[in-house]
C-alpha cells in the first residue's frame, strides 16, 4: 500500500509514523508514507496556501490552486482508490471504513487546516470525507495519523498476530472483553476462575457473554 499525505505541516507525522508498529510496517515494506508540503507547490513568493474566504469573516481559507496542483501532479503518477479529506463534518470513522481502506493499494489524504479548503477543491477531487469525532482539531494533521493507523494495523503482515486485530472492538460491532495477565491476584483482585482452567470452549463463550454485556452498558448504540 502506499499512502500519499498532503499537509501544510509535515513535521506533525515525524513521531507517529517513525515509531511502533507504523515504523516497522514501513520497514517490512507492507506500506510506503509519503508526506508532501503544500507550500511547495504554491505560486505566492512567500509559499502562502492560505486567503481571506469571500463574504468576509474570521478565518483564513486553503486555496484550490496548490491544492489542486500537488493532487494533480500525484495523479499523473498512479491512480488512486481514494483521495480522502480529513474534516469535523465528514463521514464519522468507523472500524469498518478502516477495514476496507485497508484493502485498497494507492490512498490521498488531504489535511484541512485554518478554516477548512475551498469548498471546490471537494467538489473536484475529494472521493471521502472523514471526521473522526464531533469536535474539531487546529489542523486536519493528527486526524489523517489517526486514519493511518487505523488502516495499517490491518494490512496482512504488520501484526505479529493477524488474529489479534480481528479480536479488537468494533470489528463484530461489540466492544472487545475484559483481559487479563500475570499475577493471577492483585491487592485481592483475582483473574475470573474461568481463564484460568484452561477450557477453551467456556473461555470463548465468557469473552463473548462480557463483550455483549460490556457493550450494552458502554455502547448499546452499536447493537442497534
Amino acid at each position: 500500500m502506499r499512502i500519499d499525505v498532503l499537509t501544510v505541516l509535515p513535521k506533525l507525522f515525524e513521531g507517529p509514523f517513525s515509531d511502533s508498529i507504523l515504523k516497522r510496517a514501513q520497514d517490512k515494506g507492507l506500506v510506503e508514507i509519503h508526506l508532501h508540503n503544500l507550500r511547495d507547490f504554491s505560486t505566492d513568493k512567500h509559499k502562502n496556501v492560505d486567503d481571506y474566504q469571500y463574504g468576509g469573516g474570521a478565518g483564513m481559507v486553503m486555496r484550490i490552486e496548490p491544492i489542486a496542483a500537488c493532487i494533480e501532479h500525484l495523479k499523473k503518477q498512479r491512480d488512486y482508490d481514494e483521495i480522502i479529506y480529513m474534516t469535523p463534518d465528514g463521514s464519522l470513522l468507523e472500524q469498518g471504513v478502516s477495514n476496507f481502506l485497508s484493502t485498497q493499494q494507492n490512498l490521498m489524504i488531504l489535511c484541512g487546516h485554518y478554516k477548512g479548503v475551498d469548498e471546490r477543491v471537494r467538489q473536484l477531487f475529494i472521493t471521502r470525507e472523514i471526521s473522526i469525532g464531533s469536535y474539531v482539531l487546529s489542523g486536519g494533521e493528527l486526524a489523517a495519523a489517526v486514519l493511518v493507523d487505523s488502516v495499517i494495523r490491518l494490512i496482512p503482515g504488520v501484526l505479529s498476530d493477524e488474529t489479534s486485530a480481528l479480536t479488537d472492538s468494533f470489528q463484530d460491532r461489540l466492544l472487545a472483553p475484559p483481559v487479563y495477565t500475570r499475577p493471577p491476584d492483585f491487592m485481592g483482585h483475582k483473574v475470573p476462575e474461568v481463564l484460568i482452567r484452561g477450557n477453551f470452549n467456556e473461555i470463548e463463550a465468557w469473552r463473548e457473554d462480557q463483550a455483549i454485556k460490556r457493550t450494552q452498558e458502554r455502547r448499546p448504540d452499536l447493537l442497534d
